[in-house]
């Protein structure tokens, strides 16, 4: 297994180098750059400065030359510096990326708990009419924006009701330790988890329905039955185990979630997450900040990848790696 592993990640390298590329280039030739976005409209900004700006920042050298610059310092370990918060990119990640991690990770657990519980008894119990209104939740739940839902959210409990606060990660005066301020930070997230968790749960219901009912169909589980073992025995240890194969891979994909933000919802509920500060670097044409972090995004994917094929051999004995 480890060397397995091992030779995964020496064959991620090429595809890490690839993504790289098409990531510095998509965002060094778009249109405009951080001092048009800065100075664009300052008419005390002549041209002569703006080009003088520019070659301070390095930005009018040539493409080839500023991407091995730019490889060169992250094969160094530093991502560049972030134009907008005049500090290193991996400090800005490190300061914004954890509070995403809190939301993701809460809403990962909330969601797949309840998916899988509302899944497995909606493949039980087909065609009946919790079935029926499982499929009609999980519908109208894809089908709502993550706009419209976070504003309807604030809009009922928060300003309405009053029972959440309309935004931010903490209250102001709060002391920022000891059980009063997780306390204070689970309130303020309390909005935000739930607008998540609905839009994500329809979906992922859907996959454990779906791969549920493939399964109980099987030969083995009506031999399961037939020798007399209970439900739960059957469904949770023969037919769960089986189920769960096709959604290791989905699984694996969403860890990378963790760390990417929910840019609308956090914009909604001013979350102060990576995900807000991107698309504040997006429209501050911080491309620093951004091109660092949507390779971090990148490798995380493909260290999702290799998990997923490590977790199929966890799950099925079947799978061997070699």
């Amino acid at each position: 297994m480890t060397q397995y592993i091992i030779r995964r990640l020496i064959e991620s390298i090429p595809t890490i180098i690839g993504a790289s590329i098409i990531i510095f280039l998509v965002f060094t030739m778009a249109p405009g750059d951080f001092i048009s976005a800065q100075f664009g409209m300052d008419s005390k900004m002549t041209q002569e400065k703006k080009e003088e700006l520019r070659e301070l920042y390095g930005l009018n050298k040539p493409l080839p030359e500023r991407y091995a610059i730019w490889m060169g310092e992250i094969v160094k370990g530093n991502f560049g510096e972030s134009y907008l918060y005049k500090k290193p990119v991996t400090d800005v990640i490190n300061t914004f990326v954890w509070n995403s991690f809190i939301l993701s990770a809460t809403v990962l657990v909330l969601q797949w708990m309840a998916a899988a519980l509302v899944g497995i008894v909606a493949a039980i119990k087909q065609y009946t009419l919790y079935d029926q209104l499982v499929t009609l939740f999980v519908f109208l739940a894809m089908s709502l924006p993550s706009f419209f839902l976070g504003l309807l959210l604030l809009k009922l409990f928060a300003v309405d009701y009053r029972i959440f606060p309309l935004g931010g990660m903490s209250s102001t005066g709060i002391p920022h330790e000891g059980w009063a301020y997780i306390k204070d930070v689970m309130w303020h997230m309390a909005l935000p988890v739930i607008t998540l968790t609905m839009l994500s749960i329809g979906g992922l219901t859907r996959y454990f329905r779906t791969s549920m009912l493939e399964v109980i169909r099987q030969d083995y589980v009506r031999t399961a039955y037939a020798k007399g073992l209970k439900d739960h025995v059957v469904i949770f240890k023969h037919a769960l185990r089986n189920a769960l194969l096709p959604l290791i891979t989905l699984f694996a994909l969403e860890l990378p979630g963790l760390f990417s933000g929910a840019i609308i919802t956090e914009r909604i509920f001013n979350w102060p997450g990576i995900g807000k500060v991107t698309l504040d670097a997006i429209f501050q044409r911080d491309y620093p900040l951004v091109m660092g972090f949507t390779l971090f995004i990148s490798v995380l994917t493909i260290l999702g990848n290799i998990l997923a094929d490590v977790l199929y051999g966890v799950a099925d004995p079947r799978v061997r790696h070699r």
